[in-house]
């Protein structure tokens, strides 16, 4: 079970890296499609981390609804405000190869919803938010 637990813990660093970067680039006004595949990647990785906590297999996928739904069916459910976060699954490859359309969607709520989803995880891993986190 600790091998569980450290890799949770490592993926819930890269998506907190993920989410650093998407913020950085975000600031710097940068291509909306990079930002979008940093969110994305942090929620991904958020999700993975609380499904590895808990001794569960997880695919090698970079759909977020099927492993949202792999959180919810392990007990681990998703807070409502999160409901539309599948709308970065785009930004993983499609987008990123050009094969599909950036999606119509606010690039300060990808940003909202990678932090949010980190922040549940962390919660769900047993760690105590910081003031500075995001609410």
């Amino acid at each position: 079970m600790a091998a569980q637990r450290d890799l949770a813990n490592q993926l819930l660093e890269l998506a907190r890296d993920d989410e650093a970067a998407a913020r950085t680039l975000l600031e710097a006004d940068s291509v909306e499609s990079v930002v979008g595949f940093h969110c994305q990647q942090a929620v991904e990785k958020a999700l993975k981390a609380v499904l590895a906590d808990g001794a569960l297999q997880f695919p090698f996928t970079h759909d977020i609804e099927l492993l949202v739904q792999l959180c919810a069916d392990a007990g681990a459910p998703l807070p409502d405000d999160l409901a539309d976060v599948d709308q970065l699954t785009p930004f993983a490859a499609r987008v990123r190869y050009g094969t599909a359309p950036v999606p119509d969607v606010d690039l300060g709520s990808c940003l909202d919803w990678a932090a949010q989803t980190i922040l549940w995880a962390r919660e769900r891993l047993g760690e105590t938010p910081s003031p500075s986190d995001p609410s």
